[in-house]
């Protein structure tokens, strides 16, 4: 890679909290075009501003429509714990994107930006919020908190998951989840992000999803594909090598021969997962690299409300 390129992938990976935060503006400034209108309330109350007191919560916004200045009145007290959980395996750096593309486009950017954007929420709720990234070793793990500081270095852990030389790594969801569930003492909504490649026992699996709602606490599990080519299986028919990325295996096909039978097992397999997430009411939202982050926020406030 040029260092040019390098430098320009950087710069714009340094601007994760800042596009996290213009989407969550966006979604604001929609909502009250939304069913979600009510929830508009719970980022700021306002109050005439008085003389002497502190500018910093002035919202300057208002101002500007209305001539008048108001502050911000935030709740002073955590509402909400939330743990936030990405799957960093190799298969979730899929699929390789190409110098035009945004890095949000991979499994693993989304996810990333994803959890940004949650986490410009929580911190505008004075909600505490605390991380865990796993593969086939526990990578990271913080503990929910509220601060500024610890906001800071949750960001710059979520922009070391997206400048740093893939590596192939399998996935061990099973073992790591368990011990996410292990460290989780107080009430909490957990959120994971994962495409739900584990090979192996699928009991298993679901027996760790399980695990993490020990103690009442709420799970909400976006299972992130690239859906056009991993649920649709949408490729030409010329021949292809395909490369599992955790196992390094190959295998050359055309892709039409395959197609048929590779979206039905795919599809079984997802609604497994689904109706098992059902059973064990874990909050179960399928996304694609494709789409917009607004099913992930809205997601959080419904569940949020729900949580109670």
């Amino acid at each position: 890679m040029k260092l040019e390129s390098h430098l320009e992938k950087i710069s714009v990976f340094s601007r994760l909290e800042l596009l996290a935060n213009q989407i969550v503006e966006g979604f604001i400034s929609g909502m009250h075009k939304s069913p979600f209108h009510g929830f508009s309330s719970e980022f700021a109350e306002h109050k005439v501003y008085n003389a002497g007191e502190s500018t910093k919560n002035i919202d300057w916004k208002l101002y500007a429509r209305t001539d008048r200045l108001y502050s911000k009145r935030y709740e002073e007290e955590t509402n909400l714990r939330c743990h936030l959980i990405i799957d960093n395996s190799s298969s979730m750096h899929y699929p390789k994107l190409n110098s035009g593309q945004q890095f949000y486009e991979s499994k693993i950017g989304f996810s990333v930006l994803a959890s940004a954007v949650l986490m410009d929420l929580l911190k505008r709720q004075r909600d505490a919020v605390g991380l865990s990234v796993y593969s086939n070793n526990y990578e990271y793990y913080a503990p929910e908190k509220g601060s500024g500081r610890h906001h800071r270095m949750l960001l710059n852990r979520l922009e070391q998951l997206l400048v740093e030389p893939p590596s192939p790594k399998d996935t061990d969801t099973t073992t790591f989840l368990h011990q996410i569930a292990q460290k989780m003492h107080r009430r909490s909504m957990i959120i994971l992000f994962t495409d739900m490649f584990q090979p192996g026992n699928e009991d298993a699996l679901f027996n760790a999803l399980q695990h993490l709602k020990h103690d009442k606490h709420k799970v909400v599990l976006f299972h992130v594909t690239d859906r056009l080519t991993e649920f649709n299986f949408d490729f030409d028919n010329a021949p292809r090598k395909f490369i599992d990325l955790e196992s390094g295996e190959e295998v050359n096909l055309f892709a039409e021969n395959v197609k048929e039978e590779y979206e039905k097992r795919v599809a079984a397999y997802f609604k497994k997962v689904e109706e098992t997430c059902i059973q064990y009411h874990i909050r179960y939202v399928p996304v694609s690299v494709h789409e917009s982050f607004e099913k992930i926020l809205t997601t959080y406030l419904v569940e949020k409300q729900k949580f109670g």
